[in-house]
């Protein structure tokens, strides 16, 4: 326990200091960890979505136009929140790979180097709620090794998750137009609208429809959703 105790007070004193090159791999293999996070988000993601858009076409051959709509806003929502993680696993790869070049001058300098690119990423990651913990933690540990400049406790406040609830008409018509490939806001709400067709095509049609995906409850299709969106 005394040796343990003496070791600990060495390097607290500025005994011996963490291997750079270590420090570098171990920071590379957490940023690597964190983009596999949010790949599985966007696969997630997709995979909600197809069900989602497979409902509204549903609804849209059946005239229920405004509960197509309901779902297509949900897509839009959707598309946005991948945009978002899409962006934040694009600045990871950049940091990552800074920190790999870090490693090969390290071969010459015999050091790491002070990076203001880094820390502008830094200042953007570390306000990210879904990866907020490990980028705090890679901040501090790169401020200790003098490759970012010390972080003020302001940084490191998440910001607050912009608001997407509200999506433009256009934004929605654009997807109802694409799912079903004409201009569903020409159509009526009611299946009076929709061309007539004879009584066995539509029987097969119901059956064919049945064996897909089954019918969608829109409250457990929004939860769903809105689970995605708070993981």
């Amino acid at each position: 326990h005394l040796l343990s105790l003496l070791r600990s007070m060495s390097m607290f004193f500025g005994g011996k200091k963490p291997d750079p090159k270590e420090q570098c791999k171990k920071w590379r293999l957490s940023i690597k960890k964190e983009m596999r996070g949010l790949e599985r988000q966007i696969t997630s993601i997709d995979r909600e979505e197809k069900k989602i858009k497979l409902e509204a076409k549903k609804l849209v051959k059946e005239g229920q136009i405004d509960s197509a709509k309901f779902l297509a806003k949900q897509i839009v929502q959707s598309m946005k929140a991948k945009e978002k993680i899409h962006c934040t696993k694009a600045q990871l790869n950049s940091m990552e790979m800074q920190l790999g070049n870090q490693q090969a001058m390290m071969r010459v300098a015999g050091a790491l180097e002070k990076s203001s690119e880094l820390m502008a990423i830094m200042n953007d990651l570390v306000k990210i709620p879904d990866i907020a913990g490990t980028m705090r933690e890679l901040a501090q540990e790169m401020s200790k090794a003098d490759m970012i400049e010390e972080m003020m406790d302001e940084a490191f406040e998440a910001v607050e998750p912009e608001s997407i609830e509200e999506e433009s008409e256009l934004e929605v018509q654009k997807v109802l137009d694409e799912l079903t490939g004409q201009q569903v806001g020409a159509m009526k709400a009611s299946p009076a609208a929709l061309p007539a067709r004879p009584a066995a095509q539509a029987e097969a049609a119901a059956e064919e429809e049945e064996e897909e995906e089954g019918d969608v409850d829109l409250s457990e299709m929004q939860a769903r959703i809105a689970a995605l969106r708070a993981a």
